[in-house]
């Protein structure tokens, strides 16, 4: 069983960059591949970054491409969002994934394991 826990949440200001952290327990990390996912109330949530085990290719959804960039650190355990150009509608509750598989997917149920989110919350 893999435990994920998502920090570094928080209010800024549009324009401000945050980082999000996501350290896992419980599973051998390498072996996984991670996602990280938003929601908003009453909508569905949904793909926004997404890193492969072995390699770490990346993926990102198109409307956060060219300001958010996910990297992992196998050796802690720890999956980052770094977050730049921060816009209003990037609020939301930011949701780390895991996934057995060896392939990025945008899909939430293609997912094993979740953390308990983070909330970000950017102002005009």
């Amino acid at each position: 069983q893999v435990q994920l826990v998502e920090s570094g949440g928080g209010l800024v200001q549009a324009g401000d960059s945050l980082r999000l952290s996501c350290a896992a327990s419980g599973g051998t990390f390498s072996t996984y591949t991670m996602g990280w996912f938003r929601q908003v109330p009453g909508k569905e949530r949904e793909f926004v970054a997404g890193i492969r085990r072995s390699g770490g290719t990346t993926y990102y959804a198109d409307s956060v491409k060219g300001r958010f960039t996910i990297s992992r650190d196998d050796a802690k355990s720890t999956v980052y969002l770094q977050m730049i150009s921060l816009k209003p509608e990037d609020t939301a509750v930011y949701y780390c994934a895991a996934r057995r598989a060896a392939f990025v997917s945008w899909r939430t149920g293609d997912y094993d394991y979740w953390g308990q989110g983070t909330q970000v919350t950017v102002s005009s």
